[in-house]
């Protein structure tokens, strides 16, 4: 970090000190600000972000302490650092204790002030890569949930791959449960905003009041309750990216806001008139038919067609069902460690159970179900006793074929999907290998 980008606000009642430390900070290149008292410190705080705040204790109103709290109640990650009387050591130790970064005595020397703020500069470095580290890894273990080698599921990572490194904005297509937010995820960690944050927003959870006050945030006092400025998605998503999740449940209203700040970069917050300026890609996802919203007037289409530059349709579960045994597999191995469990796999009846139903649900529906039968499990497997569906009527008849009839399909299925290679496919069917050459022989697979 530069000292530059570096906020620091100084908060004490004496004039000498504020301006004495203000004069030292600015001419090292930080960005300084000062307050008389914790009630001109706090509305500073609303109005900008800061990463260090030097706070007195002895202070009339509302003493360094209390305001400590409330500082770390606006932003927990910002650094403080008390600045105290030689009578205010105790003080400062209870500071410490509560959240603290260090404490200075006065009368402050100037060397000593300039060492203590380039540590707590590394200190506010650390925790911005932490938080940012963390963020990476969360978009990375999503994506690693995207399990299948199905040619549908390869053709969906194979445009994953080519919108990533782009700016593009994306519409994920799919129903329920199919995985939008996991795609979504998967093309914010491969691209260039990669070491910011992605900021997700379900658009149907909230009414449109509410859904206004999220994206664009709103200032001190805009509506009843609003007792502080706080940031909106947008804004928080600057340089990295915003999930709009069920784009197609938003009014006309906010669709209009909408627009304009994609056709702008640029938003104010809910009663206020400041211009917040924004970076930001848009990637979106919806279950509904947008063309033929836009067709019945219920969604913009000048939005419709700056929403859908990029568009990826996430397949069924039930259009994938070559999927079906891996991701249950992979659903198992998780929640086996989750739950400290010995179960390792699931038996060959409860698979073709699985196989055979329909999942309404999708992949949703399918880790519901196998962390449900996980929880009642007992011994090495998952058994049909162990299973419970939401929807019974989903389920797929059983095809009138003999049992040979069946072997002899899924065994063709095992050597198309190992490319004929024997050892592969024998341990996949969990038989030995001479007993699969004598199947390959008894049905005249030999090539």
């Amino acid at each position: 970090m530069k000292p530059a980008d570096i906020g620091i606000l100084i908060v004490d009642d004496e004039a000498s000190v504020r301006d004495a430390l203000c004069k030292w900070f600015q001419f090292d290149g930080y960005r300084v600000d000062t307050a008389e008292d914790a009630n001109a410190a706090l509305q500073k705080l609303q109005e900008k972000s800061w990463d260090i705040v030097l706070l007195d204790i002895k202070m009339p109103g509302m003493d360094g302490l209390e305001l400590q709290k409330r500082v770390k109640q606006i932003d927990k990650n910002i650094i403080t650092i008390i600045i105290t009387a030689f009578g205010s050591v105790e003080s400062s130790i209870q500071a410490l204790k509560e959240g603290a970064f260090d404490y200075i005595l006065k009368p402050v020397d100037p060397d000593d002030m300039s060492h203590l703020i380039r540590n707590a500069v590394e200190q506010r470095r650390l925790l911005c890569e932490n938080i940012q580290l963390r963020q990476h890894i969360e978009d990375i273990s999503f994506a690693d949930e995207i399990v299948g080698e199905s040619q549908q599921l390869n053709k969906v990572m194979d445009k994953v791959a080519t919108v990533a490194p782009t700016d593009s904005t994306v519409m994920i297509r799919g129903e329920s449960g199919t995985g939008k937010e996991l795609i979504a995820r998967a093309i914010h960690s491969n691209s260039n905003r990669r070491y910011f944050p992605i900021i997700t927003i379900n658009c149907g959870a909230y009414t449109e009041g509410l859904l206004e006050s999220e994206l664009f945030g709103h200032e001190k006092g805009a509506f009843t309750g609003a007792l502080y400025r706080r940031r909106g998605k947008l804004e928080m998503a600057d340089k990295g990216t915003i999930f709009l999740d069920e784009i197609g449940n938003i009014g006309m209203k906010m669709q209009m806001d909408l627009l304009r700040v994609i056709e702008t970069r640029q938003f104010t917050r809910l009663g206020g008139d400041k211009v917040v300026n924004v970076d930001f890609r848009i990637i979106c996802a919806t279950n509904k038919d947008l063309e033929n919203a836009v067709r019945e007037g219920t969604f913009r289409e000048d939005l419709y067609y700056r929403l859908n530059v990029f568009s990826i349709v996430l397949p069924p579960l039930r259009e994938r069902k070559s999927d079906i045994a891996l991701l249950a597999r992979f659903f198992v191995k998780k929640y086996a460690q989750a739950m400290n469990k010995s179960v390792m796999d699931i038996s060959p009846e409860t698979l073709d159970v699985l196989l055979r139903y329909e999942w309404p649900g999708n992949v949703r529906e399918l880790r519901n179900v196998i962390e449900r039968a996980m929880v009642g499990a007992q011994g090495n497997l998952i058994e049909l006793k162990d299973l419970s569906f939401p929807f019974p009527v989903a389920m797929k008849p059983v095809e009138e074929n003999s049992l040979e009839e069946v072997e002899k399909s899924h065994i063709i299925k095992i050597l198309d999907r190992t490319g004929g290679n024997i050892a592969q496919a024998a341990g996949i069917l969990k038989i030995s290998r001479l007993t699969l050459y004598n199947k390959i022989e008894k049905y005249g697979l030999k090539k």
